[in-house]
Formats: C-alpha cells, structure tokens, sequence
C-alpha cells in the first residue's frame, strides 16, 4: 500500500480543503499498480479504519466509478439518490457519509485516483465547493508526481 498518511503536504493539502469547506471527511483513493482494484490510502476525519481495508473493482462504488468514467461525481442523499446497491458504496457506509462530492486525479493523462470530500448530512456541494476541491485534487497530484506515486 503506498503510505500517504505520514506525508505532510497531502496532509496539509486535504485539511485546508476540510476547513475551508466546513465538511467532516477527506480521503484519497488510488487505483493499484497492478491490477484495477481502487484503494483508499489517506483519510482525514475518518471515524475509523475501516478505509484502509476498503477495495472496489474498477467502476464500483464512488472511487472506482470515477476512475472508471474520469468525471467527478456528487451525491446529496445517501442512499436515497444512488444507483445500485448500497453495498457498493462502502465509503459512505464505512464513515457514515450522507453527500461527498469526489473528482479523478490525473496522472500520465489517465485517471487513477480520486479526492473526496464528505459531510455526514444532506448536502449540496456549491460550485465554489468543487472548484476547491478540483484545485485541491490538482495540487496533490503534483505532490504525488513529485513523490513519483500516481
């Protein structure tokens, strides 16, 4: 597993983003190097470990839809406003998550990773929202670049 949590500008970087946004949760997921399976390597305002055990295919639950599609993805209501089961979102399950609005991050021109942020209520992210996290998700990938990670 590629160890982000004791970098300190990934940590810098996903708790400017926590504070300015006002939401409880940041992760960070990456697609393995061999192989499809996503996994989340960095949390911030997690309620437990429980990220760090979490796989998904290729185009199943949050991080893999997004690595699969390359589009940024937001729910508002979960689980009233999913496709699928709800099993297949075992992030939101994991840290209680009601809305996360979560984008790609780019690396060789190919998406695989993805930055998330989540709020334990119904919420709508604003566009000012996700243009931070947009800003955020590219300045870590030029830290991980940096680290040659990605």
């Amino acid at each position: 597993m590629t160890e982000l949590m004791g970098m300190s500008q990934v940590n810098k970087v996903c708790e400017a983003l926590k504070k300015r946004i006002g939401c409880e949760f940041v992760a960070l997921a990456l697609q393995n190097e061999v192989g499809p399976d996503v996994r989340w390597h960095y949390a911030s305002g997690n309620l437990n470990d429980k990220y760090k055990r979490i796989t998904v295919r290729f185009g199943k639950g949050v991080a893999g839809k997004i690595i699969s599609s390359g589009s940024p993805m937001m729910l508002i209501d979960f689980p009233n406003d999913i496709y699928g089961k709800v099993t297949d979102h075992p992030i939101m399950l994991a840290e209680k998550l009601v809305s996360c609005y979560a984008v790609p991050m780019f690396f060789n021109s190919l998406p695989k990773g993805v930055l998330l942020v989540g709020k334990r209520e119904k919420y709508t992210f604003s566009e000012d929202d996700q243009e931070m996290v947009q800003d955020a998700a590219l300045e870590l990938e030029q830290i991980l670049q940096n680290q040659n990670i990605g």
